[in-house]
């Protein structure tokens, strides 16, 4: 695969009280010579919440702004995202900017509990505002764990969102680890989801983990690049998340490819151990990916360019 890894864009100066720490999930928005770079950031008591800075399209190594606030708060007390609101994917609908997220709540006989909301903002992405207090894609009598990082895409009036679901929680040296695959649902709307409980990406093991998908159209068919780990020695460890690669013809049965080789762990620096959470967008006919590197984004992320 020709992708080139570019090197770090991005670590958060931990100066903010609410940005300590991490620079997660990079979510990319192209906004004519700029792309915006929404990410999840975490305060010391390791709360999400998402903010962005915006990078000049033509050499996203340049930052141009660095948003000083979050762009939207955590959620009421009892509610699904009081603990986290971590972007999934943005899309422009209209004059508005739609934001799909994974929200957190700390959790009892697990670490934690996460299912996907939906926000909305009005002014251009600078806030959003929770189109309801609640998830649009949560746990149900077939998906009863958890789900996470959607990814959206508009096609032709249908709403297709892929997304991390659970499978079960596994005690790995007694700590309590999930174990989740990427489905797929859809709408006619954005807001009111079908979960067709459709696995997309089959595991290649039992106790392999796969998440954070990102999805392009392509001439024949689609293509996604996703994270996954094992659940053993999974933090900046041996079986710390790498980036993975699918095809599909239809969007619902993919076949997944050899893993790209240039999309490796690299050196001793911020991604010498973990590759997580891609992000791909194509600016001005170039394609890039958006990428975390150690620490589940606690390093902050960089990106690669797909040459031709």
């Amino acid at each position: 695969m020709p992708w080139q890894q570019r090197g770090l864009i991005f670590k958060p100066e931990e100066t903010r009280s609410w940005s300590r720490s991490h620079a997660q999930v990079p979510s990319a928005l192209l906004l004519g010579d700029r792309i915006r770079l929404y990410y999840a950031t975490r305060d010391e008591l390791g709360r999400s919440r998402t903010s962005f800075i915006e990078v000049d399209a033509a050499d996203p190594s340049r930052i141009l702004y660095d948003h000083p606030y979050p762009v939207m708060d955590l959620g009421a007390p009892g509610t699904h995202d009081e603990d986290g609101v971590m972007v999934g994917s943005m899309l422009l609908e209209g004059r508005e900017i739609w934001m799909y997220y994974t929200g957190w709540s700390r959790g009892g006989s697990v670490p934690y509990r996460v299912s996907c909301g939906l926000a909305v903002s009005r002014d251009g992405g600078l806030s959003f505002q929770r189109a309801f207090a609640g998830p649009v894609v949560d746990r149900t009598r077939y998906e009863p764990y958890m789900t996470m990082s959607p990814y959206v895409i508009k096609e032709d009036g249908l709403w297709k969102m892929w997304y991390g679901s659970g499978l079960s929680w596994t005690k790995v040296d007694n700590t309590w680890e999930p174990i989740y695959v990427i489905k797929y649902a859809d709408s006619q709307d954005g807001r009111c989801w079908n979960q067709r409980n459709v696995l997309c990406i089959p595991q290649s093991h039992e106790f392999e983990a796969n998440t954070r998908p990102s999805v392009l159209r392509r001439d024949n068919g689609y293509e996604m690049w996703f994270s996954y780990r094992h659940s053993v020695d999974f933090r900046d460890g041996a079986g710390a998340y790498r980036i993975g690669h699918a095809t599909s013809t239809d969007g619902l049965v993919w076949t997944r490819q050899q893993d790209p080789a240039d999309l490796q762990p690299t050196g001793a620096g911020w991604n010498s151990a973990m590759m997580a959470y891609p992000a791909t967008i194509i600016a001005n006919g170039r394609r890039f990916m958006f990428f975390n590197g150690n620490g589940f984004g606690r390093s902050g992320f960089g990106f690669a360019e797909w040459i031709e």
